[in-house]
């Protein structure tokens, strides 16, 4: 937004509104590169990029219909990104070559900044008004209710996991990678937990919490 609203009315906004603005302007702008970047590298195999499943899709609308920023970035930000941050983490370490490790530690630091706004903006929220933590349960149980009847993660996603985690095809290392991709969905629920306590959440409610995220990931 701060990209086009003209530089003489954004010095008129309040300082805070003026810095989240920017900031989310810069946060559109590294967004829109990991499109590019990310298509660039899809399209390296020469075969046509595959689109998203209908549950990935549901999943992003339900963001879209949060009532309120706060609430929607929460749930992206704090959740949705944060549990990127342990995949691109995951894609990096298994690389099957250094241009995808670059692109995926490239991407981990931006997202990094992302998740560290939301985890920042929501617990400066709460400390101010303990009882918005009620608010942000019931987004977390809203969506999960929305989502419920999807199919949760394609499985093309999970055996490609898999698979990049083996680097071959050999029974020992399969079962290696799928031991890798068990330990990534255990250190996801772990940050998401570690995110949920840091805002304001009690231990047992955000392990509660952090089981009810959306299966893919996002």
């Amino acid at each position: 937004a701060a990209l086009i609203i003209p530089a003489r009315l954004l010095s008129q906004l309040h300082p805070h509104f003026r810095e989240v603005m920017q900031l989310l302007a810069i946060q559109a702008a590294d967004e829109a590169r990991h499109v590019e970047v990310f298509t660039r590298r899809g399209l390296l195999s020469g075969g046509p990029l595959g689109t998203s499943s209908a549950g990935g899709r549901a999943s992003l609308q339900t963001l879209l219909a949060e009532p309120d920023f706060t609430t929607a970035s929460f749930l992206l930000s704090v959740l949705g990104e944060g549990t990127f941050l342990d995949l691109l983490r995951f894609i990096h370490q298994h690389a099957p070559d250094q241009v995808t490790a670059d692109v995926a530690r490239l991407a981990v630091r931006d997202e990094a900044r992302h998740v560290a706004f939301g985890v920042a903006h929501t617990a400066h929220l709460v400390r101010t008004d303990k009882a918005y933590l009620g608010v942000l349960r019931q987004s977390v149980e809203r969506r999960h209710a929305a989502l419920q009847d999807t199919a949760g993660l394609n499985t093309e996603v999970f055996d490609s996991l898999v698979l990049l985690a083996a680097g071959s095809w050999e029974p020992a290392a399969i079962s290696a990678g799928w031991r890798a991709v068990r330990d990534l969905q255990a250190s996801m629920d772990e940050g998401r937990r570690r995110r949920l306590a840091y805002i304001g959440f009690p231990d047992d409610e955000a392990a509660e919490l952090s089981a009810l995220h959306t299966r893919n990931f996002m």
